[in-house]
């Protein structure tokens, strides 16, 4: 009352609150404009690849004739070729090959070393000695399962035939795209995926989350990631 008896001895009134409508419209240009942001960054994201998918099938086709029915040898081959070919202060490459760490995602467990991860590339090997399927996952990235040991199967829906990759073939999964797959006892490959990799964590985290409960792996696979991440963005890599 006081205030009230005050405002109308002075003249003054309280300051209007902003309506409703000028708050939806200031989130709505806000979100125009990442939007936008994030259409832009799309558009240029190539000048930031390192990698080359053509260049990494030669390297899996290499790394499969110099040890033949030798998975340790291969990743050997990879991780030794890769080190030579680019410079430690263009991109990093792991080459602690003792990183290994279980992979749950989309209903298909394996184990994975990363070689490199970035925001817009990741090289890994991923497979198991038991055999394991599940649903690939919807990314915003292109990937690449260059079939080392083994065999996998895929299929999409629709599709009366399943897709067969054995080893020496690259099974290229555009962005956008979802399939079933299943990769048989002692199948392993060099996966590659080229595209926004901070956006396909969640499909990599939820089952640890929600599912197997496996804390452990999540930390390791988590410091593991941002360590990566973080040190090739230390050289510029994005």
């Amino acid at each position: 009352m006081a205030a009230k008896q005050a405002q109308k001895k002075t003249g003054t009134t309280a300051p209007a609150k902003p309506s409703s409508l000028l708050k939806w419209l200031t989130r709505a240009l806000i979100f125009g404009v990442v939007v936008a942001i994030c259409g832009y960054l799309d558009t240029i994201k190539d000048r930031w690849y390192v990698l080359d998918p053509t260049e990494l099938h030669e390297l899996a086709k290499s790394a499969i004739d110099a040890s033949p029915n030798n998975t340790a040898g291969m990743i050997e081959h990879i991780v030794a070729n890769l080190t030579a070919t680019y410079p430690s202060e263009v991109i990093r490459i792991n080459p602690d090959t003792s990183e290994w760490v279980f992979n749950n995602a989309g209903g298909a467990m394996g184990a994975m070393y990363i070689i490199h991860a970035s925001i817009t590339e990741y090289l890994i090997i991923f497979g198991t000695p038991l055999g394991t399927e599940g649903h690939s996952g919807l990314h915003t990235a292109d990937d690449y399962f260059n079939i080392l040991v083994g065999e996998q199967w895929a299929f999409a829906p629709g599709a009366l035939e399943m897709e067969r990759y054995p080893a020496g073939s690259v099974h290229h999964l555009p962005r956008g795209t979802a399939k079933q797959y299943k990769m048989h006892e002692g199948c392993f490959a060099l996966e590659y995926a080229r595209g926004w990799i901070p956006l396909m964590l969640p499909f990599g985290f939820a089952d640890g989350l929600t599912s197997t409960l496996d804390y452990p792996t999540l930390y390791h696979t988590s410091l593991f990631t941002g360590r990566e991440i973080i040190l090739n963005l230390l050289r510029g890599k994005i």
